[in-house]
């Protein structure tokens, strides 16, 4: 499955970037988000609960940035673990750039899931992760207390 989108940030990418990495706002901006701490200097562990629609189990995870060049882009790599519902697993490519009103975010990322959660089917997954990524930016500006505007795909 693959998600992504363009969000223009009315902010400086300075404060863009100081945002994606502080986890008060990304606890602000996770929907289900109940636990979300730096374990090393590119590692965060994280517990979200996550609404499936039917089903809403607890995930604790663990993510990696890498290919980071600070205040432009990293790739963020991930693996959570749902219980009995299996695993689900991503990585998603985060690009910040200046733009003539702010900073223009570029996120693409791709995303698979197994065991009891594909049971669930495939396009109600997909819905409801593009649904998160959507509300993700939204909360996220409004925890830094600024305007986003969804531009959608390129």
């Amino acid at each position: 499955m693959q998600f992504g989108g363009r969000y223009l940030f009315f902010a400086p990418r300075s404060a863009v970037w100081a945002a994606l990495n502080n986890t008060e706002v990304l606890k602000a901006a996770i929907p289900g988000c109940q636990r979300i701490d730096w374990a090393g200097d590119n590692a965060l562990e994280l517990e979200i609960k996550v609404n499936l629609g039917i089903a809403q189990p607890v995930f604790s995870g663990d993510l990696t940035l890498s290919h980071v060049v600070p205040a432009h882009r990293y790739t963020l790599s991930g693996r959570g673990r749902g219980g009995v519902l299996g695993m689900a697993q991503g990585a998603a490519h985060v690009v910040i750039e200046d733009a003539e009103d702010g900073t223009m975010l570029h996120f693409t990322a791709t995303g698979g899931a197994d065991g009891g959660i594909m049971k669930l089917g495939q396009a109600l997954v997909g819905k409801s992760a593009q649904k998160v990524i959507d509300g993700f930016f939204t909360r996220f500006g409004d925890a830094m207390g600024v305007e986003v505007t969804a531009l959608g795909v390129e």
